[in-house]
């Protein structure tokens, strides 16, 4: 069982602590017929990323304000849905060990959706909270993560992301960081360390004031 030393965990939401799923399935299989796009195709790349963003690369030649227009439609929706909203398998005890400890949430949700989800799932917030409203940039650029990083005070190699995207994780590499993949979504895009789900993961604090991770 590897063990990870840092100084600091940075954690995505969706896929990653809360699981999502269904009302992600619902939103945007819904988008995806009114565009008349194959709702398999659409799924695969939804995760990780801002509803502009996946809708940037399924629709290239769109008008972007068009795209902002509908990402802003799309999370009222999700939002105001929170039917099947749950936590991930080991989460809330995950996110009770780290209650103490230095931790973020880097997530491609705005602020609202953020408190709706965690609510939802039954998840205490993070005190540091890095959301859509916060970046110029959405994953798998690595603003959000660096931002993530400096709010705590740490450097990005001081720091290990939790993420279950292929999005997020090319952004926690590109942020310098380590990454443990959570989910099966995950283990196809080769982070550092991979996990099913959270129940498994055992976090200390080390003697030098960082944490041990036990995954």
């Amino acid at each position: 069982m590897p063990t990870l030393a840092c100084q600091a965990v940075l954690l995505d939401m969706d896929g990653t602590i809360v699981n999502s799923d269904a009302v992600v399935e619902r939103c945007w299989r819904g988008w995806a017929a009114e565009h008349g796009l194959d709702g398999d195709k659409v799924m695969k790349v939804v995760h990780g990323r801002q509803g502009y963003a996946t809708m940037a690369v399924l629709l290239p030649d769109r008008p972007m304000e068009l795209n902002h227009a509908d990402n802003r439609r799309m999370l009222a929706a999700e939002t105001a849905d929170v039917d099947g909203v749950v936590p991930v398998t080991g989460a809330p005890a995950f996110m009770d060990a780290l209650a103490q400890l230095p931790h973020a949430l880097v997530t491609s949700a705005d602020g609202k959706l953020a408190g709706a989800r965690m609510n939802a799932a039954g998840l205490p917030m993070p005190p540091v909270m890095i959301t859509a409203e916060c970046v110029s940039a959405s994953k798998p650029d690595p603003e959000g993560f660096l931002k993530g990083a400096a709010e705590l005070g740490f450097t990005p190699q001081d720091c290990v992301v939790f993420e279950d995207s292929e999005a997020g994780i090319a952004a926690g590499k590109a942020a310098g960081m380590r990454v443990v993949g959570v989910g099966p979504r995950a283990a196809a895009h080769a982070p550092d360390v991979h996990v099913m789900d959270l129940a498994g993961v055992r976090v200390a604090a080390a003697a030098d004031g960082g944490l041990l991770l036990h995954l």
